[in-house]
């Protein structure tokens, strides 16, 4: 008899931080890149996670 494999849930979603902030996961931001690009207020800021997994924000 075929046994099918058991059904994966889907992750909880992220804990709501205090205040009402809300918590962004830097792995959805970057995937697979080591480099994201974010515009606020009309200026283009890069995101960068170097190779020891810290974080670096450059105008």
């Amino acid at each position: 008899m075929h046994q099918m494999p058991p059904r994966q849930t889907p992750p909880d979603p992220p804990p709501k931080p205090a205040g009402g902030a809300t918590l962004i996961r830097s792995r959805d931001w970057f995937g697979t890149s080591t480099v994201v690009f974010i515009e606020h207020g009309g200026e283009r800021y890069q995101l960068r996670q170097t190779r020891s997994g810290k974080l670096i924000l450059t105008k």
